[in-house]
């Protein structure tokens, strides 16, 4: 009912476009346990009478983000309070990311994804992609921004590996060139596809502009339609 109250408000304002808030395409990927997921036929279901709802008032197009927030999921909800919730915590989990690296003190060791998790969560892509489209949305942005976890296998400050994923900017931009080509293949031409990054960390030897030219050119040599732009 809130996401019918919030987002039928924004379908009013004018603006061009409506994005609904980073939806997760894993359980463990939504950045607090009350996140939009889309990752079973409930969610889908939900959605897409959410999205009956908002077109009978409004005929702005609507898009989503397709997620998974890494080493920074397992959160509370903004309104009650700030930090990470342990995994032992029944509304917790256990993260997983590209190393096993904490984002901070509050938060806990994440698991480094192997190669057996990286095809599931590229499949996981494919099938939100999926949904998204059965649902009738009409934009599909891939979020690799805000250090979440594509942003973590992109920057050399959360990215140790040692394998095809690690080291060399070829090797770090991999996976999300691959969610990018797995999702461009399933989506009708009709659906804008496009990714949202941040476009530096703000932090010497980590994920900076120059890299940032380099991810977009791959990315529009794919047919990527759009760069978002988050930061920098």
């Amino acid at each position: 009912d809130w996401h019918h109250i919030h987002l039928g408000n924004l379908a009013l304002s004018g603006a061009g476009l409506l994005l609904l808030e980073a939806t997760a395409v894993q359980a463990n990927g939504r950045i607090t346990h009350a996140d939009l997921g889309l990752w079973n036929d409930d969610q889908e279901a939900a959605l897409a009478a959410l999205l009956a709802s908002l077109r009978r008032w409004s005929p702005m197009p609507l898009g989503i983000q397709l997620a998974h927030a890494g080493r920074k999921a397992s959160t509370h909800r903004p309104w009650e309070g700030k930090g990470a919730i342990p995994a032992d915590d029944p509304r917790g989990w256990t993260t997983v990311s590209a190393s096993a690296l904490a984002f901070d003190a509050d938060h806990g060791v994440p698991q480094a994804l192997d190669a057996a998790g990286i095809d599931a969560l590229v499949g996981d892509f494919v099938q939100a992609a999926h949904r998204a489209v059965r649902a009738g949305l009409d934009v599909v942005e891939i979020h690799a921004a805000h250090g979440y976890l594509l942003h973590q296998f992109l920057s050399p400050l959360s990215n140790r590996r040692e394998d095809e994923y690690g080291g060399s900017l070829e090797n770090r931009m991999r996976l999300v060139l691959r969610v990018f080509d797995a999702v461009r293949a399933v989506l009708p031409e009709r659906i804008a596809l496009g990714v949202r990054i941040s476009a530096t960390d703000w932090v010497e030897g980590g994920w900076d502009l120059g890299q940032s030219i380099a991810l977009a050119r791959e990315l529009d040599a794919r047919g990527c339609h759009f760069i978002h732009v988050s930061s920098g």
